[in-house]
Formats: structure tokens, sequence, C-alpha cells
């Protein structure tokens, strides 16, 4: 507990157990004093996000109870959260794409004329609240045209328009260039000036200590201790999340360079507009090697990977895998010439929620000879490799009969990655392969990634996060505007600042270098 003059806010004892009996929250204490930015971090499944869930009245506790500025709270839905000056930035924005600036920031609380919308006065509060926290932002614009880390600001915005004195910011890093990631620190070091208190949820831990003042660690769902950022290093924190000393360094073999398993070639897309959202797009991916695609959500690379895996068509060009021109080929039919996916939404194209784990794990497979004769399931056979695939992606569950809703995020991607690299691809395209998973989880996918790759799959890898870029990919593409804007032979030359110089269209590598892309 936190004796300190300036806590403004206590989280006594709380405990949620689920009506399975699970227990996400077990006796956590935690504390915020004002004007803090104060980190929360642990790994997938510790408890950290039913914990924000229950402060912002997502969810109900089984037992203990909420203590702000020495009144206990009890909130019965994210609107009493609101109302009582906590606000909640989530990873995937709750945004009205087709709305502007304006209207998202202030929807539900309009300024009114009569029995009409006040525009004139909604636009002259948005501007009025960005001028007081110094979030530059344009009222008219409309949301779907926004680059990322503006998105991020609108949502700060809409929470501080709502009187938000605390905010919780869940991993709100996780898909900015390290630029916008300093000018959105820069933001949250003047709301932390101006009285306000920070939760920043994150598994980036150089960033963790670089910005927040105190750090409290969830383990298994308690909490684990709480210290001052600038008394532990990098490593110590991460051994404290994980519980042991934790060698986290991958071991990168030297590989040949094989045949080209994956090839796009001149690909256009234009999705119903008059722009293309991918305009002549060419580049190979050799056996042996790990191809990265970096660059600021919204630039092409979802709609790239759409039509890699079959579900969309271009308007022009090609993607061949080992040989095969896939626009003739059923999804089956892409995964028996050998090629695995992990999609970035694991809620929405990655898995069966309402099935169990074994179900989820074999499902790519269960026709297969290993564990189907004659039309009958070879049970025992799935349950020993679905046993396996749990102690070996080290995923958190009480067996493979558990449903895969009642997995913590991060341990429903080990989940579909276990399934993905399981079969031995010959190539493997990973899409934000381990967004939203804590270090642990991300070591193993990434080692996992790179046994593929040392054994001769392809690897095409998507994401967003430059360290992992950086640790994983052997060399690396740039999109930007839908186009190749710079390609980078070795991904272990380059530094984060050109990297996000290139991300955000400031600089560009000339068109020779670009085409060797597609060598």
């Amino acid at each position: 507990m936190d004796n300190s003059a300036d806590t403004i806010l206590e989280m006594r004892k709380i405990s949620k157990i689920y009506d399975n009996g699970v227990a996400a929250n077990r006796g956590v204490d935690f504390s915020l004093r004002e004007g803090e930015i104060h980190a929360l971090v642990g790994e997938n499944g510790a408890g950290k996000s039913t914990l924000m869930k229950i402060l912002f009245g997502m969810e109900k506790p089984s037992s203990g109870s909420i203590v702000y500025r020495g009144q206990e709270l009890r909130f019965e839905s994210s609107k009493d959260a609101i109302a009582g000056g906590i606000g909640m930035v989530h990873q995937h924005f709750m945004l009205v794409n087709s709305f502007t600036v304006c209207q998202n920031i202030m929807l539900g609380i309009e300024p009114k004329k009569g029995l009409f919308v006040d525009r004139q006065k909604a636009r002259k509060l948005t501007l009025e609240l960005s001028e007081k926290y110094h979030l530059e932002i344009d009222p008219d614009a409309v949301v779907k045209n926004l680059p990322v880390g503006v998105k991020q600001k609108i949502e700060i915005l809409k929470a501080l328009a709502r009187g938000a004195k605390i905010l919780i910011l869940d991993e709100p890093t996780a898909v900015l260039t390290p630029q916008e990631t300093g000018r959105l620190f820069s933001e949250l070091s003047r709301l932390k000036e101006q009285g306000h208190t920070i939760v920043f949820i994150s598994h980036k831990i150089r960033e963790v200590k670089k910005i927040s003042s105190r750090i409290t660690v969830m383990r298994e769902g308690m909490n684990n201790g709480v210290y001052n950022t600038a008394e532990v290093s990098e490593q110590e924190i991460s051994n404290k999340i994980v519980g042991f000393e934790a060698g986290m360094k991958l071991e990168r073999r030297q590989t040949e360079q094989g045949a080209v398993r994956i090839r796009v070639n001149g690909l256009c897309c234009y999705g119903g507009g008059a722009v293309p959202i991918l305009d002549n797009v060419s580049f190979a991916v050799h056996s042996g090697r790990v191809l990265g695609i970096a660059g600021v959500q919204g630039n092409g690379q979802t709609e790239l990977v759409e039509i890699m895996t079959g579900s969309r068509a271009p308007e022009r060009g090609s993607v061949e895998i080992n040989g095969e021109d896939i626009s003739r080929l059923s999804v089956r039919r892409l995964r028996e010439n050998g090629c695995s996916y992990i999609p970035e939404d694991r809620m929405r194209q990655g898995a069966a929620l309402s099935a169990s784990i074994k179900e989820n794990i074999i499902s790519n497979q269960f026709q297969s000879e290993a564990f189907c004769e004659k039309g009958i399931l070879k049970q025992k056979n799935i349950a020993n490799f679905t046993g396996e695939s749990i102690s070996r992606y080290e995923i958190r569950c009480n067996g493979g009969g558990t449903p895969l809703s009642m997995l913590s995020g991060g341990n429903m991607q080990k989940v579909v990655a276990a399934r993905e690299c399981s079969v031995e691809p010959s190539a493997l395209i990973a899409e934000q392969p381990t967004r939203g998973v804590d270090i642990r989880a991300a070591h193993i996918i990434h080692e996992r990634i790179l046994s593929l790759r040392d054994n001769g799959c392809a690897v095409l890898f998507v994401s967003a996060d430059l360290g992992e870029i950086f640790r994983v990919c052997d060399s690396l593409i740039v999109m930007y505007d839908g186009k190749i804007a710079a390609y980078f032979e070795d991904a272990a030359g380059i530094s984060e600042e050109e990297l996000g110089l290139c991300m955000l269209g400031l600089k560009k590598h000339d068109d020779a270098q670009i085409k060797k892309a597609a060598l």
C-alpha cells in the first residue's frame, strides 16, 4: 500500500474470479500519485488488463475496493468511471472513421443550439482543448485519412474533453514510429506537468524506463512489486516480469539464401477509389531469409497481406508462392502448397474463440493422416500434439479443452503461432505476430520463426515494432503511401532514426535500390 501524501487513488485487495473459477486478479494493491506516469507491466495473463478494466468500470471486482481522493468508488459501467475523472485509451482505437476529428471528440457531449448540434461551438471547444493540452489537430479532418499518431491524439483529447484526470493508456506506442513515440512522450510529460496522472501499460521495457517515474509489476494475477524507475535497470525490470533471470538474446545463425519462395510482381490495388492503395509493389522472399515490411499503419501493408493470403483480389499484378499464382488457389490449396499465415487480428481472423485450444491448434491439419483416419479423428494423437504445443509455447491454460475465449490475448496469439508454425511451412507470412504480447511470449514466437528460417522457410515479417524488426529480419522494405519507399539489404545496419524518417515519407531510396528488393 502506498502511504505517500500525494496518493490520489488506491485499489485495495482487488480480486477477480470468473464463473469458471479462473482467478485473473488475486488480492492486488495498486496506487497512483497525483501527476505521475506510472507504468504497469507484466506477462500476458498476469492480470494487468483485468485490473485496468476494473478501474475503468468495464469489469466488476469479486472483492476489494477502489478509493479515489478518500472516497470509495463503485462503478457500474465505464460511464461511471468517466464521470469520476478516469479515461482510457485502448490499444485498438474507438473512433468513427467517417466522422471528423471534432465530431469524434464531441460525440455524446455535443453543445446544442435548440434541438440541433451547435457545430461552430463544437469546433471552437475542440480547438480550445487542443491548444490547452498542446495536442495539435485539425478539427475538420476526416479520421480515416489521418495517420495513426494523430488518431491517438484524438483518443487522448476525447478522454480529456470528458474531464479525465487519470488516463489509462494501453500499449500506446505499439504502432508508432520513433519520431511519433518521441512526440507522444513530450505530450504525456506536458499532461503530467498539468497535474494529470497517467497509467502507461506496455511491454516495451526501454520505453517504460524512459517515460515512467514508478513501475508496478504484475505476475500471476498479483502485484509483484512497485519500483522507482530510476532505481532499476531494463534487465532487472525484465527479470521481475518473467520471474527469473531471463536470457532473451536471439541466436541468429548464418544461412544460405535459397530459391525464391514468395514473389510479388507489379501489385496494384485501388479499393474502389481513384488513388491506389498499392502502387506497383514488387519484391521477392528467398528460402532461408526473413524479409521485413515496416511502415506506419495505413500505408498498404494490410491490403498487401490480404492479397497475398487470398482474401482480396488485386487490380493488377501477381503473387506467386512456391512458383504458383495464388489467384488460382483456394485457401486450402494455398496451405497445401506450403504457406502459413499468422494474422494481425487474432480475434477476427486467427482463431475460433468459442472452440477449444485443441480444436484451434489442429484446425489447419485435422484432415492429415497424423490426426484423422477414414474420417475419424485420432483423439490420442491430437491430445499429445496439443500438450506438446502448450508446453513448447508456454501457453497458460487449464489444458487443451479450455475455450480459447478464456485465454489472455497473448496466450491466444501463442496458440495461433503454434498452429501456423507446427506444419513446417516453406513460406510464412507473419503479420504483427507479437502485437500485444509480453517479452517472454514474443521471444518464444521469434525463436520459432527464426528456427523455420534456419530450416529453409521464406518468411515475410510485417511489423510496426522496430525493435523486433531489427531482432528478426535479414532485410527490410519500408512502405509509404502504398509504395516501397526504401529497401535495406541488411536490416542490422539501419538506425531507428533513419528507418523512422523513411516510414514518415521524409526519406526515400532511389528506384535502382528499390528494384533490388525484387531480385
